[in-house]
């Protein structure tokens, strides 16, 4: 890095109203902030809107008279510049946003500084300071914590100490006391010079003024450190919520849970008990054959969202996507007492959703679709494998009879195939299976390629 590069980065470092950096290629990043922005504006609006309609009746409260419509026109003015800051602001760095921010405290100023054109009062311009009006510069900077960044709140208190202490000076300046004013105070509290310069009417109290602006900078700043630690988090939390939705595209919702609340979920070997899902679009290659390859892609698609949302929906596990079928697990990463009833629940939902489909389909002219299910409970090895790229996989005689049982859906011209063994876990976990099971037909000592033992399979 160049020294010249060096002096522009320290020099943007202070420079209050340049923005928070943050990676431009994280959309939920920029996303967060956007969001953000426009509820702060929002908030910042309606709480201006509120502030100067509070403030307008505690004006009439403190002067009961025809001139403070003065004040009135002033809080009206900063309720329209409110509007406007609304609809120009934006994430980033926006000219015309700072600009109305200026104009914004810039009529506040001029509005406590300036005397009321419509008062008949003859008094020194000195005692525009005695009505403590520098407090309600605390509402706007109040308000702008809900919107801006923490360089942009530290700029407005900034501001509005230069152009307070501008404005005393300048009227202390211009200022012609009235003669024999200061005279008669001190006459009047003769040997108490201290009180007699606090109540002369033609003194600008320097000190007070200075104290003002003190405290009101050490608050600006104290609320800019608040807002940088909040947009920190902000952003923080945002790339949280991307690496959360990057683990969806490959894990389902319940593993993207587990993932996102433990240091290593996944990383042990261990045997479970599953249930164990393969679903297949029967004759897909016949299917395919001479038809537009976009077609065929919209086809798996369509299935496959609607496949993989009944998946989640009984909070299964999308495995992997196999082709023109999907695998899916019930009881991963951890089991819950009803995989079974998820899984026979999930193939019937499966059934469902493809006939309806099915009669879009036929509605809209095209082929209809049809699949072969296969389901099985039984004993797997849960992991991870990989060494960088970790892949959770799911191994054993139970992923193996499941596909098996997908397979056997066209010799028994079957829609769904159960195993027994998932049965009668079904009918452990639910208490009763006959809903379930409603449909389904019994086939004992099926000989199952693969499968030493005949099994006891159930068809739909």
């Amino acid at each position: 890095m160049s020294d010249t590069t060096a002096s522009q980065s320290r020099f943007e470092r202070f420079f209050v109203t340049t923005p928070d950096r943050f990676d431009p290629d994280n959309k939920y990043t920029e996303a967060a902030l956007e969001r953000h922005k426009r509820e702060g504006l929002e908030l910042a609006v309606r709480a201006r809107w509120i502030a100067m309609a509070l403030t307008g009746v505690l004006l009439v409260f403190l002067n009961p008279n025809w001139d403070v419509m003065w004040y009135h026109f002033i809080l009206l003015l900063l309720c329209g510049n409110g509007w406007l800051i609304r609809r120009a602001g934006r994430v980033g760095q926006s000219r015309t946003e700072l600009l109305l921010i200026f104009a914004d405290l810039l009529i506040m100023t001029l509005g406590m500084v300036v005397p009321n054109p419509f008062s008949d009062d003859v008094r020194p311009l000195a005692m525009q300071y005695r009505f403590d009006n520098f407090q309600y510069f605390f509402i706007i900077l109040a308000a702008g914590t809900l919107a801006y960044s923490w360089r942009t709140v530290i700029a407005m208190g900034s501001w509005t100490a230069l152009m307070w202490t501008v404005g005393w000076i300048v009227a202390w300046w211009v200022a012609t006391p009235i003669p024999g004013l200061s005279e008669a105070v001190a006459a009047a509290l003769q040997g108490y010079p201290a009180v007699a310069e606090l109540l002369d009417p033609n003194s600008f109290m320097v000190p007070m003024r200075v104290q003002e602006v003190i405290v009101f900078m050490m608050v600006a700043v104290t609320l800019g450190v608040s807002m940088r630690r909040l947009n920190r988090l902000l952003i923080s939390n945002a790339g949280l919520e991307r690496e959360r939705a990057n683990l969806s595209r490959y894990f389902s919702p319940n593993v993207v849970e587990e993932l996102s609340q433990n240091d290593e979920p996944l990383k042990q070997v261990r045997k479970e008990n599953i249930a164990v899902l393969f679903i297949d679009i029967i004759g897909f290659t016949k299917f395919s054959a001479g038809r537009d390859p976009y077609e065929v892609i919209e086809v798996l698609r369509g299935f496959h969202a609607r496949m993989e949302a009944e998946v989640f929906h009984h909070h299964g596990t999308l495995d992997k996507y196999l082709g023109d079928g999907l695998m899916a697990t019930f009881g991963t990463p951890v089991p819950t007492p009803l995989d079974a009833v998820n899984a026979l629940s999930c193939a019937r939902s499966m059934v469902d959703i493809i006939d309806r489909w099915n009669l879009e389909r036929r509605r809209a002219g095209e082929q209809e679709i049809q699949v072969g299910i296969g389901v099985h409970y039984g004993p797997v090895v849960l992991g991870d494998i990989g060494a960088n790229r970790l892949e959770f996989a799911v191994i054993g005689d139970a992923v193996n009879v499941a596909a098996k049982l997908e397979a056997m859906t066209r010799e028994m011209g079957a829609r769904v195939v159960v195993s027994d063994e998932l049965r009668e876990q079904a009918l452990q976990q639910a208490g009763s299976a006959a809903d379930l099971m409603a449909g389904f037909v019994r086939h004992d000592r099926q000989v199952v390629r693969g499968v030493d033992q005949p099994m006891t399979i159930w068809t739909l």
